[in-house]
């Protein structure tokens, strides 16, 4: 026997498939498509984890902090209060990099007029004018003797700069990486590493963007493809832990 059901019957109907099996699985009450959503994305995320993490012979990749970050976004092109938040995050991260004597490396725009005889510029779109101090490092993440600065005139911190020559030269196979902005320079610079062979784990909180939508959607993407994301506080005690050291609150 056959029954013809209507499309919204048979969805009714799927959905009620699907309530049977949350509660099957052990949810206490049944669950909307929605929730449905979120529980795949986790068990995805779940399965992904297994093989994620951070790796010996390490070095931290910050793309830059610009000086004139500030919390109410009044620079042009910045990323306003999504920056600000990320400096504690960031400076819990160096803290550690540096405990465990791992390399900390930055890169910033190559502002030299010297530097960009042809005019390159990365884009098309409409360059203003903009003042050397714009692409200084900020003060709490100024770079202390024996970092390295990468001066870069694309996205990437590796095209065109000889950083893959200097990360051999370190022994250096893995890149913990943050900075800004997560869908531009972070992301090219993550692609980049991993076509290069180098393993890479993205400190969540430490990146960040102009939009919190850029900034999940890229997150998401990289970690099923090209790095490994983690919550800062894993990578900070795996850093710790890897050196037998506790994080001091």
């Amino acid at each position: 026997m056959v029954f013809a059901t209507s499309s919204d019957s048979r969805k009714g109907f799927l959905h009620g498939v699907e309530i049977r099996r949350s509660l099957l699985a052990g949810h206490r009450r049944p669950q909307g498509p929605r929730y449905l959503q979120r529980l795949r994305a986790r068990n995805l995320y779940r399965r992904k984890a297994g093989v994620a993490g951070y790796r010996p012979v390490s070095a931290c990749l910050s793309g830059r902090f610009k000086a004139g970050a500030r919390p109410d976004g009044r620079i042009p092109s910045s990323c306003g209060e999504n920056a600000w938040n990320a400096i504690e995050p960031t400076e819990r991260l160096f803290k550690a990099a540096r405990a465990v004597g791992i390399p900390v490396i930055y890169s910033t725009t190559e502002a030299r007029t010297e530097a960009n005889v042809g005019k390159a510029y990365a884009t098309s779109r409409q360059n203003k004018p903009k003042s050397d101090d714009v692409w200084q490092i900020k003060e709490e993440f100024a770079p202390q003797e024996g970092d390295l600065i990468v001066y870069k005139q694309r996205a990437s911190a590796f095209y065109g700069t000889p950083l893959i020559a200097q990360l051999h030269q370190m022994g250096v196979q893995s890149l913990i990486v943050c900075g800004e902005s997560t869908s531009g320079c972070v992301r090219a610079s993550v692609v980049d590493a991993y076509s290069n062979g180098i393993h890479v784990t993205l400190a969540e909180e430490c990146c960040f963007d102009r939009s919190e939508l850029s900034h999940k959607v890229n997150l998401f993407d990289m970690h099923h493809k090209y790095a490994d994301v983690m919550h800062v506080g894993e990578v900070v005690q795996k850093l710790l832990g890897s050196a037998g050291l506790k994080e001091v609150v």
